[in-house]
């Protein structure tokens, strides 16, 4: 015997229907407005549409996009450390996206902190500077540019610790090393090849850096 619905039943479950092909229309509209080019409308509901859209489904990509990234990027970072007789030791490169990537592969739920926090960190820094040595900030919002750094050096330090060798860390310094990605065996495309390094002034570290972190 088939089920019979009564009016209220059904008025409830259309309006419910409703609602949710609705805001499924409007959540995928957004993000369709997010990822299109610039348009009338984009720039319109720019508001509406980062409200939608930020933080927890920020694309990073854009539809007809005419070159994707082509570059391998890495972050890695060393230190300086000072002994009890006040010598200096400059440690070794440890490769923080390495880290990530080793972090990343085999694991079927990996964390969004490893996919993402460092390499947003560094992009929040690459937009607020242009010198390759890092120390001409492009933006007017100089506290937002003293954030980027802050943000940046903090990441490091996380990862670092307090110490290294038994020293305690005196100053910090961060660098990007950019590969080209090899073209296809078919494609006429040609790329250098050579490994760029974006190399940071060294930040001096303090106590208070390490404020809140695990």
């Amino acid at each position: 015997m088939a089920r019979t619905w009564s009016t209220p039943a059904l008025a409830v479950l259309c309006t419910a229907g409703v609602v949710l092909l609705g805001g499924t229309a409007i959540f995928l509209a957004s993000l369709f407005l997010e990822v299109a080019p610039t348009n009338a409308l984009s720039q319109r509901y720019r508001s509406e549409l980062d409200q939608v859209v930020y933080p927890e489904f920020e694309q990073n990509w854009k539809l007809f996009a005419p070159n994707p990234l082509q570059q391998n990027l890495a972050v890695d970072a060393r230190v300086q450390t000072i002994s009890a007789t006040d010598q200096v030791h400059t440690r070794d490169w440890i490769g923080l996206t390495a880290q990530d990537i080793a972090a990343i592969r085999g694991n079927p739920a990996p964390s969004h902190v490893d996919q993402n926090m460092l390499r947003r960190a560094w992009d929040f820094y690459d937009s607020t500077h242009t010198a390759q040595d890092g120390t001409v900030a492009v933006t007017v919002d100089a506290e937002r540019a003293q954030l980027a750094e802050e943000y940046l050096k903090r990441i490091g330090l996380q990862r670092l610790g307090r110490t290294q060798g038994g020293e305690r860390v005196l100053q910090i310094q961060f660098r990007q090393r950019t590969v080209d990605i090899a073209p296809p065996s078919w494609s006429a495309e040609q790329t250098p090849g050579a490994v760029a390094d974006r190399v940071l002034p060294w930040w001096p570290v303090d106590d208070s850096d390490y404020q809140g972190l695990g």
